[in-house]
């Protein structure tokens, strides 16, 4: 299958590791020419790095909890360079720990960096979606939009509402040619998964290891998910091959999920 998407432009949050450094990977071995955001200008240099023709890539440094700093440096960019075809809205995730304990500060905290970082960039980014007749919008979410996960109250409160604000859009945008989109991985392998199994382990006073099995054991798939694999489901949909697939949530968990 031909993605067509060799000199696409694309933004990718949160590169320097996991899901969003295996999308910026993947994208740019489409041949997208690919920009990296995250907060650690040396960790964003090593990935430019490792990009296949890396010349044709580029970076901004950027703290998702000042989201009117991310909006200047943004729009900074493209009027220095050029506007984007494909978003990728990925932000780690929220603390973990039961809702009934977690702060205002907290909720504020998530909103912030999830809800409103991602509105900043849709608004920064769609108008030349517009102008160019393609875009799309992909938001690495989480599979508690469809299922709410034990433990991670703060981060199911706020992924739903990131859903909702995803569907909206969708529709909104539809008609211009831009799609909006949400992936959910499942438990992948990250540092985000690992400090989740090392407090679940605390928590229920076992080991990091059998806590593991024990995770692993939730998907019938019997395993965790690489990001790799969460990152080509997000090249297609970034692509031409998926133009009419909008406003949908696309679980990659190896079938954990057990609503449809």
């Amino acid at each position: 299958m031909n993605l067509n998407l060799k000199n696409k432009n694309a933004l990718v949050c949160g590169s320097t590791q996991g899901i969003g450094k295996a999308t910026a990977i993947a994208l740019a071995n489409e041949g997208v020419n690919v920009t990296l955001v995250a907060r650690n200008r040396d960790k964003l240099k090593q990935v430019l790095a490792e990009l296949p023709n890396s010349e044709n890539h580029h970076f901004i440094v950027a703290d998702f909890t000042n989201p009117k700093d991310l909006r200047e440096k943004i729009i900074k960019f493209i009027d220095e360079n050029q506007g984007f075809h494909i978003l990728v809205n990925n932000t780690g995730g929220p603390r973990s720990g039961d809702i009934v304990n977690a702060s205002l500060d907290e909720f504020d905290h998530a909103f912030t960096m999830h809800l409103k970082c991602n509105h900043v960039l849709a608004q920064a980014t769609v108008p030349f979606m517009k102008e160019a007749g393609f875009g799309r919008i992909i938001n690495v979410i989480s599979t508690s939009v469809k299922e709410p996960i034990p433990g991670l109250g703060v981060s199911n409160t706020i992924r739903g509402a990131v859903g909702n604000w995803s569907k909206t859009l969708s529709v909104e945008l539809g008609a211009f040619g831009i799609t909006v989109n949400n992936v959910l991985p499942g438990f992948t392998d990250t540092e985000r998964l690992a400090e989740i199994i090392k407090i679940k382990a605390n928590h229920e006073g076992t080991t990091i290891e059998k806590m593991t099995e024990i995770m692993k054991n939730y998907s019938p798939a019997k395993r965790f998910a690489q990001p790799e694999e969460t990152a080509n489901v997000i090249t297609f949909l970034a692509s031409e091959a998926a133009s009419y697939v909008n406003g949908i949530n696309v679980p990659v968990d190896g079938g954990r999920t057990k609503s449809l």
